[in-house]
């Protein structure tokens, strides 16, 4: 790269992030300095610092009466329970800061631990029912339900523990919404010597995401009546009955509470699966099952299967009914070299027959770039539109007809290519993208036929096959950003979040796709305000406040050669429309920024884009 190309990639970089972020990324780059950056345990004994229970706090739980005290019924299927562990498990219930609970114990040993007695015989909160035989963690569970006397059930595994601070926060969020029928919490990892480790900050309830990873685990509370009306646990599920329980719960009801706190936390010991993910490989078989069940329940059609090598993840490839035609939007200046990168890999791999490519022709003023047009028009896939005359072009002649240069409009260019089209299903793509994935309009279209998704977005790598998008995050440096950016190829995420299938608020317009009546119920992409940057976003944001839900399918893959095509935003113009954009933004979604990314945990930092826990 000359000097030139440097420097004008330095100053996109100032602009965009500022100078201290500029000058670490300048001096890393010159003496070859590898980012010493805090691991995730290192943040998280400091987030556990400042966020752990005071002898203050604690009394003030336990003095606190709330207008409506619920008791709480947690359930309990032991089977040859350790003893330290189950000791450990029944202070953390009798130190609750919360009173109004009971525990239900349902043990199916072999043979009677009498020494497990003397932790619970005194409490009379504390119900004990020795099953004189093993019938499986799911009807364990199931006997312990059987006998709860509570208005709602909480779910707690043997060698586990509960904050103390646990059911105070779980009452609060049920006198916060009282028609409130299912809870969950964060979590993290415990090991034997009573080390916690690995939290799992979780987003806020995430219908894809749970359709593809059982990201909810522990903490469940749920009201008893919806347990009633959908049923206990299914044995025929073990391994993954859990996840067959919560998904059956989520379909009945929209009155779900994610708690953004740690409150459960999981005990990781030889066997365990919080130790070894495949040390129970049966229960990822279970889940394939247990999401093709909710797939028959739900009315969908789709072929389950494991998602590449993260267990626990996986992926649906739903059915596409009938054969709706979909209109590919690219617009294009010059630079024939990339367009034709970008178009060849597209003939060349699509697997799925009904789409068309439709180049929406701006400001191009090379002949090269006409002459390569006249071959394109040729191709009965390959439709050109003139921006400068809004029509197709339809001949060679019209080849020649060079564009009055125009300020350059994203949304405008997208817009009219909408407008063009008689497609069911749009997708915007960037001239400078090159496409991995053969059957990537069937994943899209997957999703996107269903009328509660507003958009679905793609894996994006830069060149050297880091990741460019994964998604973006609302409140990135105080606006929006792509998240996952420079994830190095084949290493994984925060608990797997690249290879997931996930709700997000948004993603990048280099590769979007949507229904095209959407584009007509929010008035199209915003010409006025967002002509190049944040249009995406705030596309994705209107679709959000109508209802709909916005999609990251990761097993859509492109190369994105970011900017290649219009270069880098360096002219103080470019810079002046930027920030202007960018006060746009703030100030037509302050609401949705105060709020905060329901997707992207309040505890993670909206500093980097990689999951960093906030220890500010």
């Amino acid at each position: 790269m000359n000097i030139r190309s440097n420097l004008i990639k330095i100053k996109y970089y100032l602009r965009r992030y500022g100078l201290f972020a500029t000058l670490k990324k300048v001096l890393k780059k010159l003496f070859h300095i590898k980012e010493n950056r805090k691991s995730n345990q290192e943040q998280y004994k400091i987030w556990m610092e400042k966020n752990e229970l005071t002898e203050e706090i604690i009394q003030n739980q336990k003095s606190y009466r709330f207008e409506y005290e619920p008791k709480i019924s947690i359930v309990v299927p032991m089977y040859n329970s350790n003893e330290k562990y189950f000791k450990e498990l029944i202070e953390s219930i009798l130190n609750q800061t919360y009173s109004n609970w009971e525990l239900v114990l349902a043990d199916g040993s072999e043979i009677q631990n009498e020494n497990l007695k003397k932790y619970f015989e005194n409490e009379k909160r504390i119900v004990y029912k020795f099953l004189n035989s093993n019938k499986g963690i799911s009807e364990n569970t199931n006997e312990a339900i059987k006998i709860t006397t509570g208005d709602f059930i909480g779910f707690l595994d043997h060698d586990d523990i509960l904050s103390y601070d646990c059911l105070y926060e779980v009452v609060k969020a049920i006198n916060e919404s009282k028609d409130i029928e299912f809870i969950y919490t964060d979590e993290d990892k415990i090991d034997e010597n009573g080390e916690r480790f690995e939290p799992y900050f979780k987003p806020d309830f995430s219908p894809e995401t749970l359709e593809c990873n059982n990201y909810i685990t522990h903490f469940v509370v749920v009201k008893k009546q919806l347990i009633e009306k959908i049923g206990i646990l299914n044995s025929k599920f073990n391994g993954a009955q859990d996840f067959d329980f919560v998904l059956r719960a989520t379909e009945n009801t929209n009155k779900i509470i994610h708690i953004s706190k740690i409150l459960y936390h999981w005990r990781v010991h030889r066997l365990s699966t919080a130790n070894v993910a495949d040390s129970k490989p049966y229960a990822y078989e279970a889940g394939i099952k247990v999401i093709e069940e909710h797939l028959k329940r739900t009315g969908k059609k789709g072929i389950v299967e494991n998602g590449q090598d993260v267990p626990g993840i996986y992926k649906i490839k739903y059915e596409v009914i009938g054969n709706p035609k979909v209109s590919i939007l690219i617009p294009n200046k010059d630079n024939v070299k990339l367009l034709k990168n970008c178009i060849d890999p597209i003939l060349k791999l699509t697997t799925y027959k009904n789409y068309e490519i439709i180049i929406i022709e701006n400001n191009s003023q090379k002949n090269e770039t006409y002459e390569y047009y006249k071959s394109l028009i040729k191709n009965e896939k390959i439709k050109i539109l003139n921006y400068n005359t809004q029509e197709f072009i339809t001949n060679e002649n019209q080849c020649n007809i060079k564009q009055n240069i125009q300020d350059f409009n994203y949304s405008a260019l997208i817009n009219f290519g909408v407008k063009k089209s008689d497609a069911e299903f749009i997708l915007q793509l960037n001239n400078d993208t090159k496409l991995l994935t053969k059957d990537w309009l069937e994943l899209m279209i997957g999703y996107a036929q269903n009328k509660e998704i507003g958009a679905v977005g793609a894996r994006l790598y830069y060149e050297d096959k880091t990741i460019q998008h994964a998604g973006i995050i609302l409140g990135l440096s105080g606006i929006a950003g792509n998240m996952l950016v420079n994830l190095p190829y084949g290493k994984h995420a925060y608990f797997g979040r690249e290879s997931a299938t996930r709700n997000v608020l948004a993603v990048t317009g280099a590769c979007l796709f949507a229904r095209r009546e959407l584009y007509e119920e929010v008035n199209f992409m915003d010409e006025e305000n967002f002509k190049v940057a944040f249009n995406d976003v705030d596309f994705c944001l209107k679709l959000v406040e109508k209802g709909y839900r916005i999609v990251y399918n990761p097993y859509v893959e492109l190369i994105h050669y970011e900017s290649k095509s219009r270069g880098y935003e360096f002219s103080k113009e470019k810079e002046e429309r930027f920030n202007q954009e960018a006060n746009n933004f703030k100030t037509k979604w302050k609401d949705f920024l105060e709020k905060g990314d329901p997707y992207y945990n309040k505890n993670f930092t909206r500093e980097t884009c990689n999951f960093d826990i906030n220890i500010k």
